[in-house]
């Protein structure tokens, strides 16, 4: 069988013990007969759509696609192995609107409530600042994507649960310090 996977999905391979298989950012323009990539690409080949939002999602994809290495399905120690740098969890609780998909997976993650009547910060993707604009009175948090983060997973995913986390974190300390 000949895997072909992109870039942003490569690791998960690496991670899962998949040691033979081809990388184009289109898989498509490569011979093969399954495609491993992100669930919101689209190829013509069979294909094995993957999340890589959240550490739950990407705990769930090492697993999905280890089956397809030659040693099997992963082991929990060695998952166990991978995580032990990157356990989040948190119960967030503020009210926030997201403009993404991927930054809603993320927001439900840390234990935050979408709430696009009545929020106090706004968490968006850099590509959609423009728009944003208009959330002026509010707390907006800019998260970067695509060429503006790592291809690691798990490096981009810590980055983009850190930036909301100390955002919201610091914003209240600030209001608990500076209450009359």
């Amino acid at each position: 069988m000949i895997i072909v996977t992109t870039p942003m999905c490569e690791n998960i391979l690496k991670l899962a013990g998949v040691t033979n298989y081809k990388v184009n950012k289109h898989p498509d323009e490569e011979e093969g007969d399954l495609a491993i990539l992100l669930s919101e690409s689209k190829v013509k080949m069979d294909n094995l759509p993957i999340k890589l939002n959240t550490f739950n999602q990407i705990r769930e994809s090492i697993i999905k696609v280890s089956k397809f290495s030659q040693k099997g399905t992963i082991s929990q120690e060695k998952l166990d192995a991978i995580f032990k740098n990157y356990n989040f969890s948190y119960n967030l609780g503020k009210k926030v609107k997201v403009y993404s998909e991927f930054l809603k997976d993320i927001a439900l993650d840390l234990g935050l409530i979408i709430n696009n009547d009545d929020y106090e910060y706004v968490i968006y993707p850099d590509y959609l600042k423009d728009q944003v604009n208009e959330e002026s009175n509010k707390k907006l948090i800019e998260i970067p994507t695509h060429s503006n983060v790592s291809k690691n997973p798990l490096e981009r995913c810590k980055l983009r649960y850190d930036i909301i986390v100390n955002f919201i974190m610091m914003n209240y300390k600030y209001n608990i310090f500076n209450c009359k």
